[in-house]
């Protein structure tokens, strides 16, 4: 459960009790007048001794002297003003959470001279502050035997700027923003045995109350599609699948829609092709790419983006009961395409090849992007700082790539080619599913785009960035909600009207 904010603006503020928190550049100046906070003026002292130089993300808590409005401050630097960009005020919105500590309220002043900061970057700092409150502790007992939860405190923030007036319209959509990460990231923390697909498919409706048209789609439709790739993964489980369409409708009437698509796999044991028991209670995260897909769509909903916009959920559990499919059978897509499944734990691609065929057949979108936690390799080719991004359109991949650079969710575009292509060619069906131990993302990636026709696709890795990345100054959860702030920006940046 995250930590509760009351977030407000205000032109000008004295702080009374609490932490009052100042920025301070390298070159020594501060947002605010320190004898305000501090009359005895202390604090330049307690800066000098601590060695405080205005580095970026440095900080210096200060106990404030008696006769102080306030309980303590904090000094917390940002560097060269000249040198900052839009997601470094995001940091030290971050970075001021970390300081509260145990207190009820909170100022924090940020009109500093010529730190060039506007109403987008207050509001990116209050985004900060809320994307570092989260925190997942839905199951932890507050008090021993009884099994209550607590009702966490609320802390008031009062940010103190000169634009607070366009910082408090700006920060609308950066409320809407946070919501979406925070669903994404609830989603991936939570245990399998909670999160089933027809559990998740209840989240998808729950959007309806924003303006979201849902349909649920169950095995029996599917079966009716010919959603045979899809069916084949869920049919080891007891857990019926299920195929989640959202619809936000923001842009003008005959806009063709911009579509987003994700795996889903709810648990991930691999299927008869088990994988090993070390670590297999991350697989309850193999659904990170649906995740960021609802996340998205609850984002640009509730900031009524002027898009119209596709979501689609594969959502299914990989088990290895008796009805489980076998390496070696062979199935039938939507598409007419048949695949030889050689190894029952490269399932995603299944899922999102049935997916993709049916987003493109219904809606004809402008481009799909589907997003998956899909392979290992990707994580041994780019580690936890990048999404393996493959395409067949490179206007999309510079336009995910700049909004990669504007959040730091970052992408990396890996090759695709027909030489790739040649590994997974099946002697028994059309393809198999997967193609040998080398350029496993990339094969995958290659599958996929057997399944979008003409239609500009791109499709994003992030096995890697979904869950378990590293802990930054905005995230300590283990499922990141990564994707949510990357797709936002790329909407907002390029498809809306």
């Amino acid at each position: 459960m995250s930590q509760k904010l009351n977030i407000s603006f205000t032109k000008a503020s004295t702080a009374k009790g609490g932490v009052a928190i100042l920025l301070g550049d390298k070159a020594g100046h501060l947002s605010h007048d320190v004898t305000r906070v501090d009359p005895q003026d202390v604090s330049k002292r307690a800066m000098n001794i601590a060695g405080f130089d205005g580095k970026k993300l440095s900080s210096v808590d200060i106990l404030a002297p008696e006769g102080s409005p306030v309980d303590r401050i904090v000094v917390l630097g940002i560097g060269e003003p000249s040198e900052l960009k839009a997601n470094d005020w995001l940091r030290f919105g971050g970075a001021a959470f970390a300081q509260i500590k145990k207190a009820d309220s909170v100022t924090l002043y940020l009109d500093g001279p010529d730190f060039g900061l506007d109403a987008e970057n207050a509001a990116g700092i209050a985004l900060g502050l809320l994307l570092r409150s989260y925190k997942f502790d839905t199951y932890k007992t507050r008090s021993k035997g009884n099994g209550n939860e607590s009702t966490p405190k609320t802390i008031k923030v009062t940010v103190v700027s000169k634009h607070a007036a366009a910082a408090k319209k700006c920060f609308a959509d950066a409320q809407a923003i946070a919501d979406g990460v925070s669903l994404a990231r609830n989603l991936v923390n939570e245990p399998a045995n909670v999160l089933g697909p027809v559990e998740f498919a209840k989240h998808a409706s729950d959007l309806e109350k924003l303006g979201v048209e849902v349909e649920i789609l169950t095995e029996k439709e599917m079966t009716k599609l010919g959603m045979g790739t899809l069916l084949g993964v869920a049919q080891g489980s007891v857990r019926p699948p299920r195929l989640a369409i959202m619809r936000w409708n923001g842009g003008k009437q005959k806009q063709k829609p911009i579509a987003f698509i994700g795996k889903g796999v709810v648990f991930d044991s691999g299927g008869i092709s088990l994988k090993p028991g070390a670590g297999m209670e991350d697989m309850k995260g193999d659904m990170g790419g649906a995740a960021a897909v609802i996340g998205l769509m609850h984002a640009l909903a509730a900031r009524k983006a002027k898009s119209n916009v596709i979501g689609i959920l594969g959502l299914v559990e990989n088990m290895p009961d008796g009805n489980a499919q076998r390496p070696g059978d062979i199935v039938r897509s939507m598409s007419g395409q048949t695949i030889e499944v050689i190894n029952t734990d490269a399932e995603g691609r299944l899922v999102l090849c049935d997916a993709l065929w049916y987003c493109q057949q219904r809606y004809k979108p402008q481009f799909m992007i589907n997003l998956a936690t899909l392979t290992g390799a990707v994580i041994v080719a780019l580690g936890h700082q990048h999404a393996g991004m493959f395409s067949n359109n490179d206007d999309l991949c510079e336009q995910l790539s700049a909004a990669g650079d504007m959040t730091q969710e970052k992408v990396w575009r890996l090759p695709l080619g027909p030489e790739y292509d040649k590994l997974i060619d099946s002697k028994f069906a059309d393809m198999k599913n997967v193609g040998g131990r080398w350029g496993g993302s990339i094969t995958a990636a290659q599958f996929l785009q057997r399944f979008v026709n003409d239609t500009p696709w791109v499709h994003l890795d992030i096995a890697g960035t979904g869950m378990g990345a590293p802990n930054t100054e905005i995230n300590r959860s283990w499922g990141t909600g990564f994707g949510v702030r990357l797709l936002d920006a790329f909407v907002r940046s390029n498809y809306e009207s």
